[in-house]
């Protein structure tokens, strides 16, 4: 038995419309022919991805600028404050304790973690480079994980860690998302990923995609 496929639609997995069998028209979003994401997930999938970003982005400027919420106002890195003093200085519990105290506050350590959270979230609001975002992002996600060690019942003194979970964490859950975001091409919506994904670098290295 021969099998037709549709000469407009993209080969791959495509999600169900509710909207009755049609022809998605030209000027419907789609995420990217590559993927194959049906038009309904579009928006939705671009949301999350801008939603994620901002996260990032107030995480930057928050630190940056001492916006009085996670970081009070004049302790922002701009007053001389360190991003990675706090936290690092207090993790208590996990492998890596000791080597996080040893980071705290160090200059490189406070670059490279505020460059990251601005490169992430400038890339998620813009809708390009997810897949270099979703590996930097994940490799941050991992380490602030490790940091809290949600596995751990106890704290290295011995008190409750109070953990919620010994696993599925939030930044497990945010390294999820920026994988599934650069994996649907979720840029290409309400973002810059197809003027991004035409462009001769990006052609070249599709890692840059």
């Amino acid at each position: 038995m021969a099998v037709h496929e549709h000469p407009h639609r993209s080969p791959g997995f495509h999600l169900p419309s509710f909207r009755g069998r049609r022809t998605a028209s030209p000027a419907e979003p789609t995420l990217s022919e590559a993927t194959g994401t049906h038009a309904v997930a579009a928006y939705p999938l671009a949301s999350l991805r801008l939603l994620t970003g901002f996260v990032f982005l107030w995480a930057f400027l928050d630190k940056t600028f001492g916006l009085g919420y996670a970081t009070q106002s004049g302790k922002g890195w701009i007053d001389g404050g360190s991003p990675t003093k706090g936290f690092l200085g207090s993790v208590a519990v996990g492998p890596m304790e000791s080597t996080f105290h040893s980071w705290a506050g160090d200059t490189w350590a406070d670059w490279l973690f505020m460059l990251g959270l601005l490169g992430i979230g400038l890339a998620l609001t813009a809708g390009v480079a997810l897949r270099l975002t979703a590996f930097a992002g994940t490799v941050m996600m991992a380490l602030m994980w490790v940091a809290e060690w949600p596995p751990a019942q106890h704290l290295s003194d011995g008190s409750p860690s109070m953990s919620t979970n010994p696993f599925a964490e939030y930044h497990g859950v945010y390294a999820v998302v920026l994988i599934v975001l650069a994996a649907t091409a979720a840029g290409d919506t309400l973002g810059l990923g197809r003027l991004w994904a035409r462009l001769p670098l990006v052609r070249r290295s599709p890692w840059l995609r």
